[in-house]
């Protein structure tokens, strides 16, 4: 729940449909409830109470007479109808995440309302607040409604969305309480606009753990020494690194020799013990424009070794999408990249190569932030690793599934996976 649902824009509204796809992903019932917004997915109802609004008529009355310090029966009036109106919306739910209302002044009729909440669990997922901003200052005042957020509400999990917001909250409370940091996260695939077939392939080939994640867009003809990439992605693994290597061409067209080399190249992978970690995207089908452009967005970088090339096409596109450049020290691709790449001799062995490429990338901070965030802000990950244990904590276990039925702002989640009574989150 919140003041607006999307196509509001805003952080909180964006982590609150991030939070609903994901719960719904995960086959728990949900519902959104907000002051406004419209319907942006079929699997997630959308309930409007237009005085959850942080800018309804009513709310905008209410917030100028509090701005002087006046409680009007207005105010009271507001957090009746507001009280009624959530307990409706509610009826089918076990667990409200309330985003910002528990801590932020901009709706303080509905903060009053949350607070006569009876039979539902409440998670207070706070963004803001109200009092720790100097911006905010000359609208608060001491006792009530104001004080409902500068103190802990008894039987409500709060949740913070960065360590200095729970700083920040500790401070105010004058004391430590028990305050879960969950951050926002970022969805690859849905920032990107990813293709349906690489989101497909991304998954199939877990290519999101990959720490390099290496492009190798070629077809496969024998001059493009893919078998030195092979032995190049077998010396990071040697090392340590979680390397993987995606070759996108199929085979030449112009040379019956070149399935044998295909051969000789499966071979080799499997010798190499590399066959999860080489994906040639010929096995699994075409590569359509859209995905290798998705390919090129996803890569860590570019590892180019061939033996002779005219020009060298992938130079440039790997130079738009920002990639760094590992590939064979050619005339044409020094022409192009000069000294903006990394070239390796005809004689360097894979491990002087693994080494450079280990090396270069860790001196590289877009890789490494990119690798941070990936490993602990994706979506994914934050909703297995810290929603969802939050949701679940307190409910009774049943058989194999956990017997929750969850309101998350506006959320559920079913008995078992696949089933439930209808009661949302």
């Amino acid at each position: 729940m919140h003041y607006a649902a999307p196509p509001t824009i805003g952080g909180v509204e964006a982590t609150l449909a991030a939070h609903a796809r994901l719960f719904a992903r995960h086959a728990y019932p949900v519902k959104i409830i907000a002051g406004c917004g419209a319907p942006f997915d079929p699997h997630i109802p959308l309930e409007i109470i237009p005085d959850a609004d942080s800018q309804s008529p009513r709310v905008l009355q209410v917030n100028t007479e509090l701005a002087r310090g006046e409680v009007s029966p207005a105010f009271h009036a507001l957090a009746r109808d507001l009280t009624r109106a959530l307990a409706t919306a509610l009826a089918d739910c076990d667990l409200l995440i309330a985003h910002n209302a528990l801590s932020l002044h901009k709706n303080l009729a509905l903060t009053a309302a949350l607070r006569e909440l009876a039979g539902i669990r409440l998670i207070a997922w706070c963004h803001d607040f109200a009092w720790t901003d100097p911006q905010y200052a000359a609208a608060l005042y001491p006792g009530l409604p104001w004080d409902l957020l500068r103190a802990p509400w008894a039987n409500v999990t709060y949740v913070v969305v960065s360590r200095a917001r729970q700083i920040e909250l500790e401070n105010l409370w004058k004391s430590r309480g028990d305050i879960t940091v969950i951050p926002p996260g970022i969805e690859p695939r849905e920032f990107f606009n990813f293709a349906e077939q690489t989101a497909q392939w991304i998954d199939q080939f877990d290519l999101r753990d990959a720490a390099p994640l290496l492009l190798l867009p070629a077809r496969i003809t024998r001059r493009k020494q893919i078998e030195r990439a092979i032995e190049i992605v077998a010396a990071l693994r040697a090392r340590g690194d979680a390397a993987k290597l995606v070759i996108t061409g199929p085979l030449g067209a112009h040379n019956p020799a070149n399935a044998a080399y295909w051969n000789e190249l499966r071979e080799l992978r499997r010798a190499r013990g590399v066959e999860s970690a080489v994906i040639f995207l010929r096995e699994f089908g075409s590569v359509e424009d859209a995905v290798r452009r998705d390919l090129f967005l996803i890569a860590d970088a570019l590892l180019f070794p061939s033996a002779r090339e005219g020009f060298g096409i992938p130079i440039l596109e790997a130079a738009l999408a920002r990639l760094p450049i590992f590939c064979s020290d050619l005339a044409p691709f020094r022409e192009t990249a000069r000294d903006h790449a990394h070239y390796f001799a005809p004689d360097a062995s894979p491990a002087q190569i693994a080494q450079c490429i280990t090396d270069t990338l860790a001196r590289d901070h877009a890789y490494r932030l990119k690798q941070r965030v990936v490993k602990n802000y994706s979506w994914d990950r934050i909703f297995s690793e810290r929603i969802e244990p939050l949701v679940n904590k307190g409910f009774e276990i049943r058989g194999e599934g956990f017997a929750v039925r969850a309101r998350i702002g506006g959320l559920d989640k079913p008995r078992h996976k696949g089933e439930h009574d209808g009661r949302r989150a």
